[in-house]
Order: C-alpha cells, then sequence, then structure tokens
C-alpha cells in the first residue's frame, strides 16, 4: 500500500473538529516543553470540552454504561454488547479490540482504547444518528489525564478489578488507584437517573468504588457463582440461580460474565435471554482466543491474549492446569512498567514447561534489553531468546506435542510492533498463527 496516499486519504476524512486537534498538536511543536507541561492539563481540558460542543454532548441522549479496571474491560464490553443485542437493544461499543455501531464494526487499530476526545465524541454522535439508544465505552486510567472520560454523562460502571499498571505514568499505584476512581466520580456527578455501579467485591480496592454517592451500588463476588467448572475451553457456572456453561475460560472470566449479566439485567434484559446469551457467546479476539486453521489439524491447543500485567499472566497460566504449556512471553514494551520485567519472567519460569522470550513493542528502547530484563526473573527452567516474534511462535508450534496447550501473551490483537522513532510493523498474532500452522502442515 502506498502509505504518503493512504495517509493523505485518511486526512481527507477527518472532520473539522479533528483537524483542529490536528493543528493544535502541530502547534505543540513551538511551544518549549516546560511551558506546555505546565498548560497541558488545560490544553486537554479544553480539547475536551471542545469536541463535546462540536457534537453537541451526544451522550446526553444516550443510555451510556462505562468499564473499567485493570483486567477483563475489553471482554466485558464484548458480553455487554452481546447481552443488551439478545435483549433486542440497539447498541454501540468502543473497546480495545474494536468500535461497533448497531451492525457495523471497526477494528481498533490505534493502539490506544480510546482514540482522541474528538473519535470519541464522533463515534457517540454517529451511534445516535443510527438509533443506537445504548452505548458501552471502556475507559482507561491514561485517558483521564486527557479528560477523555468528560462529557460522556454516565448512567453505569462496571468495575472489574484492580492491580499495578502504568505506574510510571501515573506515578504511583495509590495515583492510578484514584484516576480509576475519577471515573467513577463521572457517575456520581452525573445528572442521569437511575444510575447503577456494579463492582467486583472480590477485589482488595472495591470498597472505594462502593462508598460513592451513586443510588444504586451491586457488588459480585466469584461464591455467586458456585457450583462452578473449570475447563480448557469454557466454564459452568451459576447465574442467577441456574447453571449455564458458556465457552470462557477461567475464574476470571466467569467474573466478567457475572458482571456484564448483572448490568445487562439493569438494563431489562431478562434473566432468561441473559443465560441463553452467554451460552451462545462466541469469545473474543485476541482475549484467551483459541486459534485454529481451517484445514489444519494439530493434536494441541493455541490461544492468543492480551495479558501483559503480573496477574493478568498468572491468571492465563492458571486457566489451563492439566496442559504442558509452551509459552512465547514478550508482555513488556519499551520505557514503561520496567517494574514488571523480572516478574512475568518468573511467573512464565514457574508456570511454563518450555519459555521462549520474545519482542512485542520496544518503542526506543533496546528490545534485547527489555528481554534480557524480563530473562532475569526466570530462575530453575530453560529458555530460548527468539527476537522475531514470528520465528518464536514457529518455534513454540513446533515444540508442541500431543495434548499440550501453546500460549501467546502480550499483543492480543494489537495490529502493529512499535519500534523506534514511531516505526511500526504491522502485526497480528492470531494471523501469524494461522500462517505458520498452515506452514507446519506442509513440511
Amino acid at each position: 500500500m502506498n502509505n504518503k496516499k493512504d495517509k493523505k486519504s485518511r486526512e481527507n476524512d477527518l472532520a473539522p473538529s479533528e483537524k483542529v486537534e490536528g493543528a493544535l498538536r502541530g502547534a505543540k511543536r513551538f511551544i518549549p516543553r516546560q511551558m506546555f507541561s505546565f498548560f497541558q492539563p488545560t490544553y486537554h481540558y479544553l480539547l475536551s470540552i471542545f469536541a463535546a460542543l462540536w457534537y453537541k454532548f451526544p451522550a446526553r441522549d444516550l443510555i451510556v454504561i462505562a468499564v473499567t479496571g485493570t483486567k477483563g474491560k475489553s471482554t466485558t464490553v464484548e458480553l455487554l454488547l452481546h447481552l443488551l443485542r439478545a435483549g433486542g437493544l440497539k447498541v454501540a461499543g468502543a473497546s480495545t479490540v474494536r468500535f461497533t455501531i448497531d451492525k457495523k464494526e471497526e477494528r481498533n487499530l490505534y493502539k490506544m482504547t480510546l482514540p482522541g476526545r474528538f473519535f470519541l465524541q464522533r463515534f457517540l454522535y454517529n451511534a445516535k444518528l443510527a438509533g443506537c439508544t445504548h452505548a458501552v465505552i471502556e475507559i482507561t486510567s491514561e485517558s483521564v489525564s486527557q479528560y477523555r472520560h468528560k462529557w460522556l454523562f454516565l448512567n453505569a460502571l462496571v468495575f472489574t478489578n484492580l492491580s499495578p499498571e502504568h505506574i510510571e505514568s501515573h506515578g504511583s499505584y495509590e495515583k492510578y488507584i484514584e484516576a480509576k476512581l475519577d471515573i467513577a466520580r463521572e457517575l456520581e456527578h452525573s445528572k442521569k437517573g437511575n444510575r447503577v455501579i456494579v463492582v467486583n467485591g472480590d477485589d482488595n480496592e472495591s470498597q472505594k468504588f462502593l462508598s460513592l454517592s451513586i443510588p444504586r451500588k451491586l457488588n459480585f463476588e466469584l461464591d455467586d457463582t458456585r457450583p462452578f467448572a473449570l475447563e480448557s475451553t469454557h466454564a459452568r457456572a451459576t447465574i442467577f440461580g441456574k447453571p449455564i456453561t458458556f465457552p470462557l475460560p477461567g475464574e476470571f472470566n466467569i467474573l466478567n460474565a457475572l458482571g456484564a449479566s448483572m448490568t445487562a439485567k439493569e438494563f431489562g434484559v431478562s434473566e432468561e435471554t441473559i443465560r441463553k446469551a452467554l451460552s451462545e457467546f462466541e469469545g473474543v479476539k485476541g482475549r484467551v482466543e483459541r486459534v485454529i486453521q481451517d484445514g489444519v489439524s494439530v493434536p494441541f491447543d493455541v490461544i492468543v491474549d492480551y495479558a501483559h500485567t503480573p496477574d493478568s499472566l498468572e491468571k492465563l497460566y492458571r486457566a489451563f492446569p492439566g496442559q504442558r504449556k509452551v509459552c512465547v512471553l514478550g508482555n513488556t514494551g519499551g520505557g514503561r512498567d520496567k517494574w514488571k520485567r523480572a516478574l512475568m519472567g518468573g511467573i512464565a519460569g514457574y508456570y511454563c514447561d518450555e519459555i521462549i522470550l520474545t519482542n512485542e513493542d520496544p518503542y526506543d528502547e533496546d528490545p534485547l534489553t527489555i528481554v534480557v530484563e524480563m530473562a532475569t526473573g526466570i530462575k530453575k527452567k530453560k529458555y530460548e531468546i527468539l527476537m522475531d516474534r514470528r520465528l518464536a511462535i514457529r518455534e513454540a508450534l513446533k515444540r508442541a506435542g500431543q495434548g499440550d496447550i501453546v500460549l501467546i501473551s502480550g499483543k492480543g490483537t494489537d495490529p502493529y510492533i512499535m519500534g523506534a522513532k514511531g516505526t511500526k510493523e504491522p502485526w497480528d498474532d492470531a494471523t501469524v498463527v494461522r500462517e505458520e500452522l498452515t506452514r507446519l502442515a506442509s513440511l
């Protein structure tokens, strides 16, 4: 593809409001860094309110459900969209995985959950024009510093869980928690009626969310779903007093399903409809995604997952207790959260039978340095370093045998491998797996 032509085409497609944001970003280059840092909060706030004004505050006319937490946000968004649609509602959704307005969808290629403020407000405006009544929005802590969570006039918030992440950008875990609470305070201060917060009561920080002045507070816990059973391809759990089976492995996915179910019920979807829809759910791309290639049969399983924090990586590995694990590990990007590198290597060393360390998103950091720092956490297991991510996946598939599971973590649906000076290599873990499975079958 001609990159210059493609860029020009995208520029021509921009709304006038986004061109304003682009012009302001260009002007930043001529402002001294210290001066801009001082005025940065004002800059972001003004952009945020200008975007909402330009599109006439579309969230006022929608029922807006936000989902936040460290892990499980995208899966919960996808579950909620599925359940609300099953209930006959016309919905829109924005997440790290994709953007959907009714039956139209677009893969999220931005390498961020919430793109520019203008994008989100235009998205909500277009959802309103399309006749959607509900919007489900994934909100991250990093979007708070740029006020991307403002002017959403929330009706509901689902809180999934909290564990350390983005510590270097926030300054501390306490400030990270505060950023998440700022999202909940948007619900607290929303003028809409019938507001509800749905909170994972098993999380250590749950009371901070439940203590806010929100009219309706719902608490869900794993014990609510007992008796439950976990298999490598699905989970069996009790939802609203009756047992169901749905194709999402792991205790964490039972909690995601329960949080989404309780929220959907709040907006009029019946318990029977929710249970039926859960049993028919097809999963989420890049989130414990089981990858197969048509026409290729192998005696092992392959899973692609976004797990990029120590807690999420451990829960991914624990979701498959009975299988020999061949792990491709590359889930610590450059320039951030260096504290977790050795820790994640240690988790792989504890749970995995074979470990291949590889590249993920080095940005401006030396990629080999990142991987070596991960390796320092592996104490008693042998490991191999293959910096070419494709070759690492190829080697893992070659090593897998009868009944094994290949676990490829860190990128999920990320569309690029990000390199130095803004370079990016188009990428998709699941696509590469399928290509390599075809190659393996031809040998």
